[in-house]
């Protein structure tokens, strides 16, 4: 098997309405970013985990880990401008001969089971991702302000995490910025790679906004 790196993207610091960055809100007790580092860590001993942070919150979360005895071993380097160029920070500390997971910190409800059954595929592609059915209707606007709808059994949801094998990943993000990088998948099929899709996991969410936390 191969060796597993685990990029944990997406701890900005955004805020939900209040004075706490969204992946430091408790859920039972324990920090949203939290849950899932150990949901991660729960899938074998053997595993590289690097967690993006942004600089102003480094402090409170080491504080934190101290505090309450969760000193684990990853690495933390600081996020950037953007998501791309907190991944391409992260991508400096993953070893060629890797999977690598990148995954949204505040996706804590992610399964052990549905992670495990991602890696295990992850081995015979380039890069795999997992997505779900729209259920809602769609229309497009148009530029007259308009719209039309369109089927929406031509179009998923993207969820994370998103797997690549670490040469290829790290390839791709040599490129530089565009705006079109809206998540890593779109990274590495603008440098060729084919994209694989899979299933993904319907209580999967990222928490984003209040409600998310009562569903």
């Amino acid at each position: 098997m191969r060796r597993f790196a685990i990029i944990l993207a997406g701890g900005s610091g955004h805020r939900m309405g209040g004075d706490i960055p969204k992946q430091f809100i408790e859920i039972e007790g324990k920090p949203i970013l939290r849950h899932t580092i150990e949901k991660f860590q729960s899938i074998c001993e053997d595993i590289e985990i690097i967690v993006v942070m942004n600089s102003e919150f480094r402090d409170a979360w080491k504080r934190y880990c101290q505090e309450s005895g969760f000193i684990e071993r990853y690495i933390m380097p600081s996020g950037g401008i953007t998501r791309f160029h907190s991944v391409q920070n992260a991508l400096k500390y993953v070893e060629d001969g890797a999977i690598v997971a990148v995954h949204d910190g505040v996706r804590p409800f992610v399964t052990t089971e549905f992670l495990k059954s991602m890696f295990e595929r992850a081995e015979s592609c380039d890069a795999l991702v997992p997505v779900i059915p729209v259920k809602e209707s769609l229309r497009m606007v148009e530029t007259d302000g308009g719209s039309k709808s369109v089927d929406r059994k031509g179009f998923v949801l993207v969820q994370t995490p998103q797997m690549f094998k670490s040469e290829l990943l790290k390839a791709a993000y040599n490129a530089p910025y565009s705006p079109l990088f809206t998540d890593d998948a779109s990274v590495v099929e603008a440098a060729g790679i084919k994209v694989t899709l899979c299933d993904g996991l319907e209580g999967n969410i990222k928490i984003t906004v209040p409600s998310d936390l009562n569903r």
